[in-house]
C-alpha cells in the first residue's frame, strides 16, 4: 500500500495533470476534516478553488489569443491563491493531517509559480 505521505512524490511534468492530482489531494485532504461549522466552510472554499483552478487552466488550453490564455490562467492563478489561503487558514487553527495539509501547500505554491510564469512570458 502507497504511503499517504507519498502522494507528490511522483513527478508530473504536464501542468493539467499537476491540477487534477492537487485538486482531488484537496477532496481527500477535507474528506478527513473534524465535522464542525468552520471546517465546512473551508473544505467547501477548497474543493471549489481547487477545482476551479484546473478547469479555467483546461478552458486557456482551448483558447484562441495569447490574451485569452492570459485571462484564464490569470485566472486559475487566482484560484489557486484562494486555495493556498484556505490552506493557510486550516494550518492556522491546526485541523487536517499536518503532513498533508503542509505537503498541499508547497505543491500550491509551485502551481501558483509555474501558471505565472505561464502569463509573464505570453505577454
Amino acid at each position: 500500500m502507497e504511503n499517504k505521505y507519498d502522494i507528490f512524490s511522483e513527478k508530473i511534468f504536464n501542468f493539467e495533470d499537476r491540477l487534477v492530482r492537487f485538486a482531488g489531494e484537496c477532496i481527500f485532504f477535507t474528506r478527513n476534516l473534524n465535522k464542525s461549522y468552520e471546517n465546512e466552510y473551508y473544505k467547501n472554499q477548497l474543493i471549489r478553488s481547487s477545482g476551479s483552478s484546473s478547469l479555467n487552466f483546461g478552458e486557456a488550453q482551448g483558447t484562441i489569443s495569447d490574451k485569452d490564455f492570459v485571462f484564464k490562467v490569470g485566472l486559475s492563478v487566482k484560484e489557486l491563491k484562494e486555495s493556498r489561503n484556505s490552506l493557510k487558514i486550516l494550518n492556522y487553527i491546526k485541523e487536517g493531517d499536518e503532513t498533508i495539509r503542509l505537503l498541499l501547500l508547497k505543491e500550491v505554491e509551485e502551481l501558483i509559480a509555474i501558471a505565472s510564469k505561464m502569463i509573464i512570458n505570453k505577454k
